[in-house]
């Protein structure tokens, strides 16, 4: 389905009944990469996998910034009339949930928030190394903001009072110290590392969140 929002229009995908649980994928991805985990939960959420502008069926925009990201998903609640639904993030999804928790926790009852970082230095080097070399070869605008973004603060993360999920993979591209700085920033977070996984394979195609989801989002 597609929704216009604020001259952005989105591509979503709605599944399931019950509390509204929306899903945001990485960059260079799309809604796909929840199939999985959404057909694991469909009997008892109401699942939103929504395609991040420039990603997947949603149209292309002029510049790309997590903050306008948020914004996204701020218009989206609201133009659905979604009651405090749960929200989670994958990568940039993650931070994105971040940023929606920090700017309108009053719409939301949660976030699990999986392998997010703070800033670029947040990554470890050779996953900076990589992004770097990806724009060599293609210059698009939304590996650029890999480069560039995000640039949260501390202080930010305290403005988040919903209850949150901070996870990442012991293997993660995310430094171990960005993952527990976050959860330690947040005052009602729980910190979750997923022993032998990296940045993506509990996530990507996998429903191994299921439990996770059932216990979070209740």
């Amino acid at each position: 389905m597609f929704i216009q929002l604020d001259g952005q229009v989105l591509f979503y995908e709605k599944s399931g009944e019950g509390k509204p649980v929306i899903m945001l994928h990485g960059n260079g991805e799309d809604h796909h990469i929840f199939d999985s985990l959404s057909a694991a939960l469909t009997d008892e959420y109401e699942i939103y996998a929504l395609d991040s502008r420039g990603h997947g069926g949603s149209s292309t925009a002029k510049e790309y910034h997590y903050s306008d990201m948020a914004g996204d998903v701020i218009n989206f609640i609201e133009a659905l009339h979604l009651d405090h639904p749960y929200i989670l993030g994958f990568s940039d999804g993650a931070i994105v949930a971040l940023m929606v928790a920090m700017a309108r926790g009053d719409l939301i009852n949660g976030i699990i928030s999986c392998g997010a970082n703070l800033s670029p230095k947040g990554l470890t080097f050779g996953a900076r190394s990589d992004i770097k070399k990806m724009y060599k070869l293609d210059p698009n605008p939304i590996i650029k903001m890999m480069m560039d973004e995000p640039n949260i603060n501390e202080s930010d993360l305290r403005n988040i009072q919903v209850p949150a999920i901070i996870m990442a993979g012991s293997k993660d591209m995310i430094k171990d110290k960005e993952t527990k700085r976050i959860a330690a920033n947040i005052s009602n977070s729980k910190l979750i590392i997923m022993e032998g996984h990296d940045h993506s394979s509990y996530i990507v195609n996998s429903d191994l969140l299921t439990d996770t989801i059932r216990e979070f989002c209740i």
